[in-house]
């Protein structure tokens, strides 16, 4: 049997919400995660920083013998990805990022008018609006930072009247009144899809990368020959620091008790 092991990180434990995704959709997948949490959010970090975080990781992955990553963090993505796969590329390791999977949701379903929020980085390094306008059907992207939300889902504020209050803020931007899909282009953000959806009060779509990435995986493990069955593969969970509310709070984002092994991994 052919088992590929995937590394998947973040700078937190928001990228959880994208293994919980891709373990439910690949039962048989290898997987090791490696949130940042020293470093968390990357979204208020530099560009810089961020690489060399991402460089670090990555590192860290490949010689855990992963053969596909996942940069589930969209900042991250936007600072580092092309760094990754051109640093990397002797090594014969696949990097996947999640912004394209979900541009190229935005073009298969032919949405015109865009809203997008993330973090600051995500949003200044300006990715989604220049992929966004560079599919012809695109006529508006409306792109918004909203740099309270990941530390706030991180601190487990969801579901309540602080998380109803920052999400009203944000959303009664008058743009967003005339978007067709709204992106969370944070891998934080699926845990308040739903009051997202609440907040905006009316008939726009609103995607996030756990709707995409897992497809565009199952693809990439195809192309190693990956033999996929119904077995449950190995599960590794690592984090550069944890602390005592720690795990608690991961169970929001994976939907079940999981263990993290505390690694430094900067003089690695």
């Amino acid at each position: 049997m052919a088992r590929v092991p995937v590394g998947i990180f973040d700078s937190g434990i928001g990228g959880l919400t994208v293994a919980k995704a891709i373990t439910t959709a690949i039962p048989n997948v290898d997987l090791l995660y490696f949130g940042d949490t020293t470093h968390f959010p990357y979204g208020d970090k530099s560009a810089d920083a961020i690489r060399y975080f991402s460089l670090q990781i990555s590192k860290f992955l490949i010689e855990k013998g992963c053969k596909i990553i996942i940069v589930a963090c969209n900042s991250a993505s936007a600072a580092a990805y092309n760094l990754l796969t051109d640093f990397y590329k002797s090594e014969d390791v696949i990097f996947i990022n999640v912004v394209d999977p979900l541009v190229n949701e935005v073009a298969k379903l032919k949405y015109e008018s865009v809203g997008v929020i993330a973090t600051k980085v995500t949003i200044a390094s300006q990715i989604y609006q220049h992929k966004l306008k560079a599919l012809s059907q695109v006529k508006a992207v409306h792109a918004l930072a909203t740099p309270l939300l990941a530390p706030m889902i991180e601190e487990g504020y969801v579901q309540n009247k602080i998380s109803n209050a920052v999400l009203d803020n944000y959303l009664s931007d008058v743009a967003f009144k005339d978007i067709d899909v709204l992106l969370l282009a944070c891998t934080h953000y699926p845990l308040i899809k739903e009051e997202v959806r609440s907040v905006l009060h009316n008939n726009i779509e609103v995607l996030d990368s756990t709707d995409v990435v897992s497809e565009v995986v199952k693809e990439a493990l195809l192309t190693l020959g990956h033999t996929f069955d119904d077995t449950t593969g190995s599960r590794q969970f690592y984090a550069s620091d944890v602390v005592d509310s720690f795990f608690k709070t991961t169970e929001l984002f994976y939907k079940a008790e999981i263990q993290f092994e505390k690694i430094s991994i900067w003089n690695h």
